[in-house]
């Protein structure tokens, strides 16, 4: 196995495939609402993201819904499976305890629910959210899983995300004591202004920290975000399919063999992506994923200082 893929870990764990399903629960952002900031980040359109956030700002159906609608999509693929309810779109600690008590509990009263994978930022995890997560953990399968994008303080400030690495850390450390949660790791490779050196600083960085499980994005600009005002007045270069293929397993290789994988790449709904088109072609880009390790001979973790 070149690398620990997160599939085969949830294979691993319940002895059947697991899939997970996104929801749109109708939260914010202190990036948005200017408890932090205004706008978001520059890349940030939802839609891009997120399927059941398209066109529905504020939620206008239940968590429960958006999970047994998710199901039903999926059961032809995974008949006999169990799923994760994938609280995605937007900041999904960024409210008051019990409201998010009840959006969780309700995730988990769905039948063949085994647990709960949860996106927020660093800058949302007090210790009481912290502490009623670790209460999930003990019963479910949790996730909780943090956008960094990049340990570089200059690229977190041009994107406009709204905290610095140090935050990250701190959150990390406190997260890290409540032994009932995973942590997971959000990063983007192509920020503007990021070269090859710094995007692997990042992977060095976070290999000397503890955690599970890491995302791997490439930075895409999708419509109606500041963003695409960068790219059409030429400020900004895209990755290329092969560096981007490139640089992907170079950051494997910088990352413990523990740290399960979840994502080698992403795609936009094609209604919203402006560029790069060939990120469309999932399919494609995996497979130049793989084969780029075959040629290697590629193993994760095997560059760790």
């Amino acid at each position: 196995m070149r690398y620990r893929s997160f599939n085969r870990y949830l294979r691993e764990k319940f002895g059947v495939r697991v899939d997970k399903i996104t929801i749109d629960a109708g939260f914010s952002c202190p990036n948005r609402t200017g408890e932090k900031g205004r706008g978001g980040c520059i890349y940030c359109n939802n839609a891009g993201f997120s399927v059941n956030s398209r066109g529905r700002r504020p939620m206008v159906r239940s968590v429960r819904e958006q999970i047994q609608e998710g199901i039903e999509r999926r059961r032809k693929r995974n008949p006999t499976g169990k799923f994760l309810a994938y609280f995605q779109a937007y900041t999904n600690t960024y409210g008051p305890l019990e409201h998010l008590r009840r959006l969780y509990d309700e995730a988990l009263s769905v039948p063949d629910v085994v647990g709960l994978a949860i996106g927020t930022r660093p800058d949302c995890a007090e210790d009481d959210v912290l502490d009623l997560l670790n209460e999930y953990g003990r019963r479910c399968e949790l996730w909780l899983e943090y956008g960094l994008q990049s340990s570089h303080n200059r690229t977190l400030e041009r994107i406009n995300r709204g905290h610095d690495f140090a935050c990250f850390v701190d959150a990390l450390e406190r997260t890290r004591k409540c032994s009932a949660i995973q942590i997971g790791v959000h990063v983007i490779l192509g920020l503007p202004g990021e070269t090859r050196k710094d995007i692997l600083t990042t992977a060095e960085r976070l290999g000397r920290l503890e955690f599970q499980g890491i995302k791997i994005h490439l930075l895409h600009v999708v419509r109606d975000t500041i963003l695409e005002e960068h790219y059409r007045r030429g400020e900004i270069r895209l990755l290329e399919q092969r560096e981007y293929v490139s640089l992907v397993v170079d950051f494997l290789e910088r990352l413990p063999s523990s740290v399960t994988i979840h994502r080698l790449t992403g795609e936009a709904p094609p209604d919203v992506l402006i560029a790069p088109s060939w990120c469309l072609n999932k399919t494609v880009v995996l497979r130049s994923i793989h084969e780029e390790m075959e040629r290697r001979d590629f193993r994760q973790g095997s560059r760790l200082a």
